[in-house]
């Protein structure tokens, strides 16, 4: 086979599943279940989880940040100016450059708000930022983040926890033909089988959280997603055939007795 790199600006990631830190028990079980899907990329909400305050128990005691490369992200901000000084906190507090960019629009469905969303990137990328972006599904959005200086375009599958795995395959194969950035669906992936099929469609990855951590056994579903995405990757890479409109005979039909 030939050399498959996942590169995100000029980091080679090993493994094509991302995974949250949100959400799960405590911090033991999210470093067991980070290990377990064989993540090296994990997102870090520096506003909901601590990473920095050491007199309160402290992520970095479970995932040892010089082994596994720290996302940090904006969740729960609704404006680009909070997402601004959330992302430059954690530069200034924790020297991180790369980040992930989300601004919601509402509550209710946490959609991003892409008018606010495209504002901070252009700003983040001017400050020297290498930026991942949680993006609507709309190919000329996600373009647009592109030409901003974007590293990877983070189209979601359908609402931020949702589980409702991929509600538009369409749009995510049309963002893939068109980027030249890594394409990661985010957001919505609710089993194993979601994360096959976003891989099959070309995706670069996959960020998991909430599928993960609220599974009845996050640990299981931590390895189930990693073998799903490795499985996707590889069927993408293999090409799959031709669709017919007709049955079409696995056999040969010379030599017939």
């Amino acid at each position: 086979m030939k050399k498959d790199d996942f590169k995100i600006g000029k980091r080679i990631i090993k493994s094509r599943l991302i995974v949250g830190t949100g959400k799960y028990k405590n911090f033991k079980q999210t470093a067991d279940a980070v290990k377990a899907s064989g993540a090296d990329m994990v997102t870090v909400a520096v506003r909901r989880v601590n990473i920095l305050d050491k007199k309160k128990p402290i992520l970095m005691d479970y995932l040892d940040p010089k082994k596994i490369i720290y996302l940090p992200n904006t969740a729960g901000c609704f404006t680009s100016k909070d997402a601004l000084r959330t992302l430059r906190l954690a530069r200034e507090m924790g020297g991180w450059k790369l980040v992930k960019l989300e601004v919601l629009g509402d509550k209710k469905t946490l959609y991003p708000n892409m008018i606010e969303t495209l504002k901070s990137t252009e700003v983040l990328v001017r400050e020297g930022f290498e930026v991942m972006v949680y993006s609507s599904d709309d190919p000329i959005i996600a373009k647009k983040l592109e030409d901003l200086g974007a590293s990877a375009i983070m189209p979601l599958a359908s609402p931020i926890g949702s589980g409702r795995g991929i509600k538009n395959k369409l749009n995510l194969s049309i963002i893939v033909s068109n980027a030249k950035v890594p394409v990661i669906v985010d957001a919505g992936i609710g089993t194993a089988s979601d994360a096959t099929i976003a891989m099959e469609l070309g995706c670069d990855g996959v960020l998991i959280n909430t599928a993960i951590a609220k599974a009845k056994d996050p640990i299981m579903m931590a390895t189930s997603m990693k073998h799903a995405v490795l499985a996707g990757r590889k069927s993408y890479l293999a090409g799959r055939i031709g669709l017919q409109k007709f049955g079409l005979a696995s056999s040969p039909n010379e030599g017939l007795i």
